[in-house]
């Protein structure tokens, strides 16, 4: 059987099976890669800034197409209006009311610093354009409960239904602005915050999981034939070796 086993016949069809299980094999892995790709979470497109306004109102939440978009605010930074916001990134965020100069003011994040007492806390004076990405209101329900005394002025959270009581008489626009660039730039500015771009849902294509079960499934199809020819090559190798029926005597 061994002999058989490595005629040249049969090591053609060991080379064959052997060729068509790697060939399936990596296509069918090939076409589950393309499958697993096409659900992750890609960049979506991100158009130019818009004016503030445009995209948040007071007393009405933004939509989910506004978050994350690119937006610039031109106004005034109100020094009596600014707050702390502690546990970000083992340091401070710094958040001041912009007033935009028509009655309604926005949250922005001017950037970060490791203490309170950095000098880029300072609130710059006089009008500035602020460029940055519009984030929505932060949840506060999960963090109220937490046994947690704060110095004063300073929060936890970037909630506009807190801002309104933290900040009386402000009229403030929905979600809060993470700067990104600001003209003319401050004396001593604090690091940017970083912020990722707008990523939309990838979109599952089952066809491909088909064609990577269609490929394996080829592949096993390949070791079935092989098997097939190679036991009809040992039956017909045994059968010829067959002693036959002895001649009748004269």
């Amino acid at each position: 059987m061994l002999r058989i086993l490595l005629s040249p016949r049969a090591l053609v069809l060991h080379l064959l099976m052997v060729g068509a299980l790697v060939v399936c094999g990596l296509l069918g892995r090939w076409q589950l890669g393309v499958f697993e790709d096409s659900g992750k979470p890609r960049a979506a497109l991100d158009p130019a800034p818009v004016a503030i306004g445009t995209l948040t109102q007071t007393g009405k939440h933004m939509t989910s197409e506004a978050v994350g978009r690119r937006v610039t605010a031109e106004g005034i930074f109100e020094q009596s209006k600014q707050l702390l916001v502690a546990e970000r990134d083992a340091g401070l965020w710094l958040l001041t009311s912009l007033d935009l100069g028509d009655g309604t003011s926005i949250p922005v994040v001017r950037g970060w610093v490791p203490k309170a007492g950095d000098p880029a806390v300072a609130v710059p004076a006089g009008k500035v354009t602020v460029t940055g990405r519009l984030q929505p209101s932060e949840a506060t329900d999960s963090v109220q409960r937490r046994p947690r005394q704060l110095p004063p002025g300073q929060v936890l959270t970037i909630s506009s239904a807190e801002l309104i009581n933290l900040w009386p008489g402000t009229k403030l626009r929905d979600g809060f602005v993470v700067a990104t660039a600001q003209s003319p730039a401050p004396a001593v500015a604090a690091k940017p915050v970083s912020v990722p771009a707008p990523t939309e849902g990838g979109v599952l294509t089952w066809r491909n999981l088909a064609y990577a079960a269609q490929w394996w499934i080829f592949g096993l199809f390949a070791v079935f034939m092989w098997w097939h020819f190679l036991r009809d090559l040992l039956r017909g190798r045994t059968a010829g070796q067959e002693p036959g029926p002895e001649p009748a005597a004269v």
